[in-house]
C-alpha cells in the first residue's frame, strides 16, 4: 500500500527527487512557487532539490532499449532527500512512476503519487475518457490506463504513428531545448479526440513545457500542475492560479 501525507501533522520539508529531465524539474520548483499564496518568503514551503540529470533513461530502460536500470540511482537519491530531513517526496516525472510503488517501499517517508492525483482530478472534474499524452514507456507499461480503471474512469491512448509525435516532441524538442513541433503535437491529439475523449492529460513533464509555452486550452489537464497543487495542499498552503483543477 503507498505511503500517504501524514494527517496527524503538517509536513515541513519537501524533498524533489528531480532531474528527470532538468528543466522540468525546474518548472516544478518555478509552479509551487508561483502558485502558493504568499506574502513573504516565510510563507513558502521549505524545499530541497535533488537534480540528478545522468540517472538512466526511463523509457529506454522500461522499453529495453537499455540495460542501464535507473531505479538505484533514484532510490539513492530519495534516501538521500530523506537524510536531509524532506518529510514527503514529489517527483516530477510521470514515466519514473512506473517505479512507484516500489521506491514507496524503500523509504520512511510519503511519495506524492503524481499519476494518481491526475486521475482523480480529471475525474472530479467531470472528464468521461481521458487521452493520454506521455512517452511510450509510460503509454505501454499502463501507468495511467490502470489508474484510470481504477477510478472507474475511461481511457484512450494514440494509435503508433500519433504516438511517434508524441515521441518526437518529447525527445526530438523539448529535451534538446527546442520549441515543440505544433504539427506533430497536434497529430497526436487528434488520434485522441478521434476517439472520444474529452480531455487529454499531459502526462510527460516535458508536455507541460510544451503548455507552458504555446498556451494550450482547457482541454489539456497538466500533470504537473496536478502535482503542483497536490504539494502545497499537503503542506498546509493555499494555492493560487489553479483553481480550475
Amino acid at each position: 500500500m503507498a505511503n500517504t501525507p501524514p494527517k496527524t501533522r503538517v509536513p515541513k520539508v519537501l524533498g524533489i527527487l528531480g532531474g528527470l529531465g532538468p528543466m522540468a524539474t525546474v518548472y516544478f520548483y518555478e509552479l509551487l512557487t508561483r502558485h502558493t499564496k504568499a506574502a513573504c518568503d516565510q510563507d513558502h514551503i521549505d524545499v530541497i532539490i535533488n537534480s540528478r540529470a545522468t540517472t538512466p533513461d526511463r523509457t529506454a530502460y522500461i522499453l529495453g532499449e537499455s540495460r542501464e536500470n535507473p531505479f538505484d540511482i533514484m532510490a539513492e537519491d530519495a534516501a538521500r532527500l530523506v537524510t536531509f530531513g524532506a518529510d514527503v517526496l514529489a517527483i516530477p516525472c510521470n514515466t519514473a512512476h512506473y517505479f512507484y510503488d516500489r521506491l514507496n517501499e524503500t523509504i520512511p517517508i510519503p511519495i506524492l503519487n503524481m499519476v494518481e492525483e491526475t486521475v482523480r482530478t480529471a475525474q472530479r472534474g467531470g472528464c468521461r475518457k481521458l487521452g493520454v499524452l506521455a512517452t511510450t514507456g509510460t503509454v505501454q507499461t499502463g501507468t495511467y490506463q490502470r489508474m484510470c480503471a481504477q477510478y472507474g474512469l475511461d481511457c484512450a491512448v494514440p494509435d503508433a504513428a500519433a504516438q511517434q509525435c508524441v515521441m518526437d516532441v518529447i525527445y526530438g524538442g523539448v529535451k534538446q531545448g527546442k520549441r515543440a513541433d505544433r504539427n506533430a503535437f497536434e497529430t497526436a491529439v487528434r488520434s485522441l479526440r478521434a476517439q472520444g475523449c474529452d480531455r487529454a492529460v499531459l502526462g510527460c513533464t516535458e508536455l507541460s513545457l510544451v503548455k507552458r509555452d504555446e498556451g494550450l486550452d482547457a482541454f489539456y489537464l497538466d500533470s504537473m500542475e496536478v502535482l503542483a497543487k497536490s504539494a502545497i495542499l499537503a503542506f498546509g498552503k493555499t494555492p493560487v492560479g489553479l483553481e480550475e483543477l
